[in-house]
């Protein structure tokens, strides 16, 4: 074997620091000034004004190559006694929630925030927001805008402005263009995105859940959003479903109307919902350590999941992948607790179905009844009692539930239902620790889905066969690396 071939099996990982990453680059446009379009004095203002000794400076991957020219900039303007930190450990992607827990490497009291956000309620520190500022044609959007509305004849009687975050320089622009077109019964509202934002200060969740300035807007009038195709967007859709809902793209000039897109997106979720029915094991994905409300949530879904009598496992995931969530096979189901903009999940690549903490609450009921309201930020649901939402009750308990899914009856397993312990869980006051028999082998938990799993496995590990075969001669093994061990005097050669 050469070398070359040798090296196809075993890599030194030079390939992993030396490969080449194609990332999108966005930065400044042309005609704009480079710290008008970061905001760099006002970062400074509010760094100063809040007192912050030391702030950590988050940037998505298109926007990492002006990291360094930011940094210097402020650096320049905030003052030595001043500590600012890019943080680099793990780029985020184009993820728009904060990532606060990485703060801690530095010790950080506040955060600037660069690029798109799905601006959720932070928990820990005041995050000072540069979302940059795309150019857009002002007239050409309220006229594309009110197009779109006048080829559907659209009642405008409610009419609410959104916007990407990218764009809210020129909303209140867009308001008055809007206004002066309109006619003077229509009642425009919009609510400004804020650019700082702090833990004990009670702000939107999100861009696309934003409270209006009159309510009713929202749930029965006309909204008109700005910005490209995106989470926010499809998440717009999905919340406000019952809405009547025109787009605006900046970058290509057309307006359209959106809503005929509803119907398919609640479509999908509705199918997730049925999966969810047919499990028993759920995992709950822990996917945001920085978001307000998250703790609440799960200790909510865990108490619901509980009274369903159904298992339940929380696991704390970064970015989510097909591989990972792989590892663990007796989960039937997963809740992913994210922000509004990362919480739904289309799980064409996973083996399991990923839902939303509001699908599980619909999933969980006797007999699922939705009304069309949908809820993505989690803060709501925190918020709402256990009691509100049924999770047991049926007349019969041992009724078979048909499937939507399977087109079949199933017997649901009930888990928690087991009042008398074990010795040992009776000693211990736990019934985490595996018991083990006599004959050395892993007894069955009547509540671990984990063991239950097991045992259902044609390949469970390997048996020790205590007893039954001759201990082996013990025999000097190798030494070194894979690739070339001391007595292997083949290895890094040419045959």
């Amino acid at each position: 074997m050469t070398m070359a071939e040798n090296t196809a099996f075993s890599s030194s990982g030079e390939d992993a620091i030396s490969r080449t990453i194609e990332v999108q680059q966005e930065g400044v446009p042309i005609e704009q000034n480079f710290e008008d379009f970061y905001d760099i004095d006002r970062t400074v203002q509010e760094i100063l004004k809040g007192d912050y000794k030391r702030i950590a400076l988050q940037f998505p991957d298109e926007l990492l190559h002006d990291s360094v020219p930011i940094f210097r900039t402020l650096k320049s303007k905030v003052g030595a006694d001043r500590e600012l930190y890019v943080l680099a450990d793990t780029s985020y992607g184009r993820q728009a929630t904060v990532m606060q827990l990485r703060t801690n490497h530095v010790n950080a009291d506040a955060m600037v925030h660069y690029g798109h956000a799905c601006m959720s309620q932070t928990s820990r520190l005041p995050v000072i927001y540069v979302f940059g500022k795309k150019p857009i044609d002002v007239s050409d959007c309220v006229e594309h805008l009110l197009q779109s509305t006048q080829s559907t004849q659209a009642d405008m009687t409610l009419v609410t402005l959104r916007t990407n975050v990218a764009y809210a320089h020129v909303a209140e622009q867009v308001v008055q263009g809007l206004r002066a077109a309109l006619p003077p019964t229509t009642h425009l509202s919009y609510t400004p995105i804020p650019l700082l934002t702090k833990p004990q200060e009670h702000l939107p969740s999100s861009e696309q859940d934003a409270p209006s300035v009159d309510a009713d807007s929202d749930e029965k009038g006309v909204i008109l959003y700005v910005g490209e195709e995106s989470l926010a967007l499809t998440n717009l859709l999905v919340t406000h479903a019952s809405c009547e809902i025109h787009s605006y793209d900046p970058k290509t000039r057309i307006a359209r109307l959106e809503s005929s897109r509803s119907n398919k997106l609640l479509m999908r979720r509705y199918v997730a919902v049925q999966k969810a029915r047919d499990a028993d094991v759920f995992g709950i994905l822990v996917g945001t350590l920085g978001v307000a409300s998250y703790l609440p949530l799960i200790s909510r879904l865990r108490s619901l999941l509980a009274r369903a009598h159904k298992k339940s496992y929380t696991v704390t995931v970064g970015k989510l992948n097909p591989a990972k969530l792989g590892n663990f096979l007796e989960i039937e189901c997963f809740v992913l607790v994210a922000c509004p903009e990362n919480s739904m999940i289309e799980a064409k690549d996973f083996l399991r179905p990923i839902i939303t903490p509001y699908e599980l609450e619909i999933a969980l009921q006797p007999e699922p009844q939705w009304t069309g309201e949908y809820i993505l930020d989690f803060g709501k649901l925190a918020l709402k009692g256990i009691e509100e939402t049924p999770g047991e009750g049926s007349e019969d308990e041992d009724r078979p539930m048909f499937s939507l899914v399977t087109g079949q009856y199933r017997s649901a397993k009930r888990y928690g239902d087991h009042t008398t312990p074990t010795t040992d869980e009776a000693q211990d006051g736990s019934s985490a620790v595996v018991l083990r028999n006599q004959d050395g082998t892993v007894a069955v938990m009547p509540d671990s889905a984990a063991a239950q799993f097991l045992q259902s496995r044609t390949f469970r590990g390997l048996e020790t066969r205590i007893g039954e075969d001759a201990p082996s001669v013990l025999e000097q093994g190798r030494s070194g690396i894979a690739r070339g061990y001391e007595d292997d005097h083949s290895g890094g050669s040419t045959s």
